[in-house]
């Protein structure tokens, strides 16, 4: 008999629960108004008699936990203070559900797409935590703090024989279509791209209201989509008039006072290696034999820091976009024309003020001395990397025997730096070939052979040299501020699920030590080279790795296997390169150690516009790669699957790198299941397979231009 009463005294403990994780719920709707018990009980539907004395039993543990507040006797409102609220960003998936990332909390909160209230992407809001079936924790948006944007991109549906209509929007992470009255419409057709303004999101509606702002142009034509995106991510094409004047009145002339007080490297052979269609040209190098049998190699930089200066207009509107963006067809610079393409860029036959790191090396590529300050040079040439190639591979041609000799010593370097620990991921990327009206007439992959290694070496050890000057005093950390790219260890859960999967198909993987990890993954994705699984080990492998960030704390970076890095080389289209170097000079010159808490909020920025114009780019691909497709519809290629989830699993097609969706649902040859651990789909009556790395047989069924997808269905 004892037993069963302490059953059911758990079983009505469970029940009193529930209706607390329920009254909560139900408060947090709209969290500043408040309640009576009868209003409470009728929200969460409890209404008998003996429903509501649980309601009221559940009020009082609430309020003895703090969890609501009695403003006057018989009267509630939920208690924003308490332990169980937290604030962070909310990041919507596809499905419409959440995650919360909440500041010194490990795991992000999961928020379902009923309980989100009316945030949207990016929002920072306010949750309240419960936990769901007994273990897991879950929150509910209790209201919005900040909204992250504003202005949002989408497509315009007028309602037929109607006075409204709604804006869709283009990203499937916002959560809401805008509801767009008559008077807001303000010109806009049916089916036209626009750009909306929130305006309220009143309490109860289903929609938010809001106005047209802007018309891009009729959905699916190339001019629209490109300025889509560029609205999308709120890309300044154009510069504000006041910056371009500044940037066409200031001095440009190369004068013999500022050249005396810098390292006159005029008459040392120097040259440039960049891509054919490069037009800002922001490294040099140059080369010299000296008395003693070394080399000096010097790496020279566009001076920025001698004509943006802090606190003008020109350096605002440069931190503001924190770096260059490029698209497919065009380029959203981070500085005006006339410096990123002419002033600074390092152009043959024209003296230009650099700043450089100049190091003596010896015949194995050992620092012998380095050197660090602001230069004067004059490029006598400037190779293309198929040019300064051809000259390794056939050792002939202008200034061969120069790149000849920086090409040995550059492999001398990457071989150490591998020896070190680091990864040597080597990816090709997609580019296009595109006629006079930027349409893609084809399609190829830009892989980094000799030539882009030798640039990349020497553009590492300047970063390098320059951060462990800056951040070392006679071999001790100097505590001073700066500016670093860091990369921190891999998630050691995504390594050992690595380990596991590449051990089905025989391979292993040390994780005692990170240069074991290392030495593993270098081994790992050599031996995959040629081999069927090696888009699949190589995808998973990148997705192992974290992201690259920047930074004031010094962790080191990962993936380069160096203890302290910087980015110094590219100013011309980075700002984190700018502060760079700045505070390189501003230690060259004596000066104290300025406070890290500023340089930590310049890091942040930096770093999220830096993914900002990856998810950009990344956008201006996809679109002209479905683009390509659209003259290939109801053809058939060779893919690989590229990745796999519940609802269906993506191909890519070698030849042009095109991705495309099959929906399970579309597979009607059996009732396919989801395999997380094993990347694949199985068939439960046929067991057939499709696992991430196979290849496939696929045919182009449909090309959405709008949502930039493509969609392909198996042939057998």
């Amino acid at each position: 008999m004892a037993k069963q009463k302490k059953f059911f005294s758990q079983k009505k403990t469970n029940h009193l629960q529930n209706i607390a994780k329920d009254i909560v719920k139900f408060m947090a709707e709209k969290s500043s108004k408040i309640y009576n018990y009868k209003q409470i009980a009728d929200g969460i539907e409890q209404k008998n008699p003996r429903q509501r004395e649980l309601v009221i039993q559940t009020l009082h543990q609430l309020l003895a936990t703090e969890k609501i507040k009695e403003i006057e006797k018989g009267k509630y409102i939920l208690n924003l203070k308490v332990k169980d609220t937290l604030s962070g960003t909310i990041d919507f998936n596809q499905q419409g559900n959440a995650y919360v990332k909440v500041e010194d909390v490990e795991n992000d909160i999961f928020v379902h797409s009923k309980n989100v209230k009316d945030a949207l992407q990016g929002d920072k809001v306010l949750i309240i935590t419960y936990k769901h079936k007994g273990s897991k924790t879950e929150g509910s948006v209790v209201e919005v703090l900040e909204r992250s944007r504003e202005q949002f991109v989408g497509t315009f549906e007028l309602i037929e024989h109607k006075d409204f209509g709604f804006v869709v929007c283009d990203k499937k992470q916002i959560n809401t279509d805008f509801f767009i009255p008559k008077s807001n419409i303000n010109g806009a057709k049916n089916n036209e791209k626009v750009v909306v303004k929130m305006l309220d999101w009143q309490a109860g509606e289903k929609n938010p209201t809001g106005e047209i702002i802007k018309i891009l142009g009729n959905a699916g034509e190339h001019e629209t989509e490109i300025h889509t995106i560029l609205a999308e991510y709120g890309l300044p094409y154009e510069f504000p008039e006041e910056v371009e004047d500044y940037a066409q009145e200031m001095d440009k002339e190369i004068h013999e006072s500022e050249v005396a007080k810098r390292r006159d490297m005029r008459n040392i052979l120097t040259f440039t290696i960049d891509p054919k269609d490069a037009k800002d040209f922001d490294d040099a190098l140059s080369i010299q034999k000296l008395d003693n049998g070394n080399w000096e190699i010097g790496v020279h930089i566009a001076d920025v820091s001698h004509y943006v200066k802090p606190g003008t207009v020109l350096d605002d509107e440069a931190y503001k976009r924190a770096t260059s963006v490029y698209l497919v067809d065009r380029v959203v610079p981070m500085l005006p024309e006339v410096l990123s393409n002419n002033v600074c860029s390092l152009r043959p036959n024209e003296d230009k003020y650099t700043f450089s790191a100049v190091f003596e090396l010896n015949d194995d590529a050992e620092v012998v001395k380095e050197w660090f300050g602001r230069t004067v040079i004059h490029s006598d040439k400037r190779f293309a990397y198929e040019d300064a190639q051809e000259r390794i591979e056939t050792k002939e041609g202008e200034l061969a025997d120069e790149i000849l000799t920086m090409d040995r010593l550059a492999k001398i370097l990457r071989a150490k730096r591998i020896e070190d620990g680091a990864i040597t991921f080597d990816r090709s990327e997609v580019r296009f070939n595109l006629d006079e009206n930027n349409q893609p007439i084809g399609v190829y992959f830009k892989v980094s052979k000799d030539s882009n290694h030798l640039i990349e070496e020497f553009m590492l050890l300047a970063n390098k040299k320059v951060s462990e000057f800056v951040s070392l005093k006679n071999g001790r950390m100097s505590n001073n501020t700066f500016i670093y790219r860091i990369h921190d260890d891999p998630d050691p859960a995504k390594l050992e699920a690595l380990r596991e999967f590449v051990g089905t198909f025989g391979y292993k993987m040390d994780l005692a030590n990170t240069k074991k990890v290392a030495e593993s993954m270098n081994k790992l994705l050599k031996d995959v080279k040629g081999k069927g699984e090696e888009n699949m080990i190589e995808t998973l492998a990148m997705r192992s790795m974290t992201k690259a960030i920047y930074s004031t704390n010094p962790i080191g970076h990962y993936g380069l296997g160096f203890d302290f890095y910087s980015h110094f080389t590219s100013p011309i289209r980075r700002y984190p390169d700018l502060i760079a170097h700045r505070l390189l000079q501003h230690y060259l010159d004596g000066g104290k150690s300025p406070s890290k808490e500023e340089y930590e909020q310049y890091c942040t920025h930096c770093s999220a516009r830096e993914r900002l114009a990856t998810d950009a780019e990344r956008d201006s691909i996809k679109f002209m790669q479905v683009k390509f497709m659209e003259k290939h519809l109801g053809e058939e290629f060779s893919g690989v699957i590229s990745g796999v989830a519940e609802f269906g699993f993506w191909v890519q097609i070698p030849e042009n790198g095109a991705e495309g969706l099959i929906k399970l649902r579309d597979l009607t040859d059996d009732s396919y299941s989801y395999d997380a651990k094993a990347h694949a789909v199985y068939g439960k009556r046929t067991g057939r397979e499709f696992q991430l790395g196979a290849e496939v047989k696929i045919k182009v069924t449909k090309v959405n231009l709008i949502q930039k997808q493509l969609d392909f269905k198996i042939v057998d």
